[in-house]
């Protein structure tokens, strides 16, 4: 079990984080259409999974606009914006901001994915969301990058998420 702080607070985190060289554990997740999507509904695609707590939080709205801006527009890139967030509130913040770039999905019908990709908040006031993370996976589903961020309340590192593209 890892460990996180949440303004400075341990928070623990069930679960292990892909490392680079893993192959990603598949998952299946709630999309905007309320459709259950996995890896395959992407394939043949760099991904990007930018994995946080909520939308309506100042840096989980910041790093789904950061990788829409810097990575949305590559070609053979996809951006997986993951949190527990229903999918009616990922479509509002993304609707609101202009981001049509990033695939929203959801984990609110697939709680497994948390501790499959070793994400789970498993204790403190946000426990059942997700860590801050950042996974990048190659187009056959390897990963490339991974990043658990180790203050919730801070950004990834965007251009270490980059770098591999």
């Amino acid at each position: 079990m890892a460990t996180v702080t949440l303004r400075g607070n341990a928070v623990d985190v069930a679960g292990a984080l892909p490392v680079k060289g893993d192959k990603a554990p598949a998952f299946s997740l709630t999309n905007g259409d309320l459709a259950d999507v996995g890896l395959a509904a992407f394939a043949g695609k760099k991904k990007i999974l930018n994995i946080f707590p909520s939308i309506d939080t100042p840096t989980c709205a910041t790093s789904v606009r950061k990788f829409n801006e810097k990575a949305a527009s590559r070609d053979g890139v996809a951006v997986l914006c993951i949190s527990a967030d229903l999918p009616f509130a990922q479509k509002r913040f993304c609707g609101a901001e202009g981001i049509d770039g990033v695939a929203n999905l959801s984990t609110f019908r697939h709680a497994e994915f948390a501790e499959a990709y070793g994400v789970k908040l498993a204790s403190g006031p946000l426990a059942g969301l997700t860590a801050r993370a950042v996974v990048v996976l190659n187009e056959n589903d390897t990963v490339l990058h991974s990043e658990l961020v180790a203050e919730i309340g801070s950004e990834p590192d965007y251009d270490a998420a980059l770098a591999v593209l």
